[in-house]
């Protein structure tokens, strides 16, 4: 199947090849079929969603900077635990 030259290569993209073929077979759809799904809708979408969610954060992150220090938390779980208090000069 692959012919690229680079044996690595060529035994992974026929593994490949086959592996989408088998489960091509067993869902009910061609080969052409499970590789739209997968490199043209699949992968994509997820690419831009997880685009989306990097500039999300990446934005959240940079407004929590900005805010200054919330006051002591109020989880009691936290409680047990004291915060020391930076040294005077």
């Amino acid at each position: 199947m692959g012919n690229s030259g680079i044996y690595w290569i060529d035994v992974t993209f026929d593994w490949c090849v086959r592996l989408l073929y088998g489960v091509a077979a067993m869902i009910g759809i061609t080969y052409e079929e499970i590789n739209v799904w997968l490199f043209v809708i699949i992968g994509p979408s997820a690419l831009l969603a997880s685009i989306s969610l990097n500039i999300y954060y990446l934005r959240r992150n940079a407004r929590l900077k900005q805010k200054p220090h919330s006051p002591a938390s109020t989880n009691p779980f936290l409680e047990a635990y004291e915060r020391p208090t930076p040294p005077s000069l």
